[in-house]
């Protein structure tokens, strides 16, 4: 299933937000979204998502979802958003509650969801049991419960300290390679993104337009780190100036 995002523009009242935005996700790619702070990253992705109406373009995808998809376009969030009172496993099958399983049928949905991302000896714990690296691997594999073809990610490893986030990053793209998931992943961290993405797109500041979309032509996984930082060195040249002019307006949208 591919995504295509054609000419999408949007506005918040006065506020200039997006201006025709044009992108395609082939499937199994990740492409990262960046530019500077209150450009509108997160506007886009909620929109991606169908979160949000844009006033001019159009989101659509061609193509089948994969077979037993129950949402093709899942969120994966920054916070987390697990629910304290449940266990592991019910935060993970809570996404399927409306959907017609039989209690079996859920259960072997959850618990391949929770051995995807190692979390199978934590199903009856609860979230203030785990770490913040545990809670997001809940939170992916509650996204993986969906069964998608795409996620959506708006910075989902920020609230992490360094030594997690990259251990999660190392397990997250051995996910992705085993799984043949894409992603549109929101971050403001190009080093991330310089690991992770196959492209990404480079937006300018409020009201966004793309400046540049950068391909990474090494597969994730095999790019060592003068590889990730001359990457990150070619993103951040792009976004400097107009990250700088950014700190001075308004925060994010």
């Amino acid at each position: 299933m591919e995504l295509i995002v054609d000419s999408v523009s949007h506005d918040f009242g006065e506020l200039a937000v997006l201006r025709d935005v044009s992108f395609r996700v082939a499937p199994g790619e990740i492409l990262a979204l960046v530019g500077p702070s209150g450009c509108g990253k997160s506007t886009l992705l909620a929109i991606i998502g169908g979160l949000l109406q844009p006033e001019a373009g159009s989101v659509a995808t061609a193509g089948a979802p994969p077979n037993g998809s129950f949402n093709p376009l899942t969120f994966v969030f920054q916070d987390f958003a697990l629910l304290p009172w449940r266990s592991v496993a019910d935060n993970v099958g809570f996404v399927l509650e409306h959907v017609r399983l039989s209690a079996a049928e859920r259960r072997a949905i959850v618990a391949d969801a929770l051995r995807r991302t190692g979390l199978a000896e934590f199903a009856p714990s609860y979230p203030k049991q785990l770490s913040g690296g545990m809670r997001q691997r809940v939170g992916i594999a509650r996204a993986l419960a969906a069964r998608p073809e795409i996620l959506l990610m708006d910075e989902p490893f920020s609230a992490l300290d360094a030594q997690t986030r990259d251990l999660l990053i190392e397990d997250f793209i051995g996910l992705m390679a085993g799984n043949r998931l894409g992603a549109v992943y929101v971050t403001h961290n190009l080093e991330e993104a310089a690991r992770l993405a196959d492209r990404v797109v480079v937006l300018s500041r409020r009201p966004a337009r793309i400046r540049e979309i950068v391909t990474l032509d090494r597969p994730r996984g095999t790019r060592d780190a003068l590889y990730v930082a001359d990457h990150q060195r070619k993103l951040w040249s792009l976004i400097r100036d107009e990250a700088v002019a950014a700190e001075r307006e308004v925060a994010d949208v």
